[in-house]
């Protein structure tokens, strides 16, 4: 191989690296949706969204996620069952009343964390977010699953 061979080769490899730096730069800095501050695409109770994806799931994905597969974004309203802290140090409220076999488990984010702590258990409440899973049953398991929302806080109406 001739040095004006190895020149072109090592040219086109360093190319190769700036351009894949630049997307993993684009795409690690690339703005993330702001939830909160976005309108509400439903409202919905706790123990509707609980059945509609028992009932079934394909038909409520189709409702409450978008074609590029982000979730809608929801108010989900119902009552407060346990309210939890996760290993990143996010709050967890279950939106769950006591006769119900799953329910709605609602991460909150850092900048939101304040707004959970003022919660009771007991306390009716509406909670903005996106769905990160829908409700289920493990037959397997004999075990319900929990629709999942993420992004979260308390909605003030």
């Amino acid at each position: 191989m001739n040095k004006k061979t190895k020149k072109r080769i090592l040219g086109i490899v360093l190319i190769g690296i700036f351009v894949a730096m630049g997307i993993v730069l684009y795409l690690f800095n690339m703005p993330q949706r702001d939830v909160q501050a976005s309108k509400i695409d439903f409202r919905i109770s706790a123990k509707e969204i609980v059945a509609e994806y028992l009932a079934n799931a394909d038909s409520a994905n189709d409702k409450y996620l978008q074609e590029e597969g982000d979730s809608k974004i929801l108010a989900v309203t119902g009552t407060v069952a346990s309210i939890d802290t996760d290993l990143n140090n996010q709050k967890v409220v279950l939106l769950k009343n006591a006769d119900e076999e799953a329910g709605v488990s609602s991460t909150f984010m850092a900048e939101t964390n304040s707004n959970a702590e003022a919660l009771q258990i007991g306390d009716k409440v509406t909670i903005k977010g996106v769905i990160r899973s829908g409700a289920g049953y493990d037959e397997d398991l004999d075990l319900y699953e929990d629709v999942i929302m993420e992004k979260c806080d308390v909605l003030k109406e």
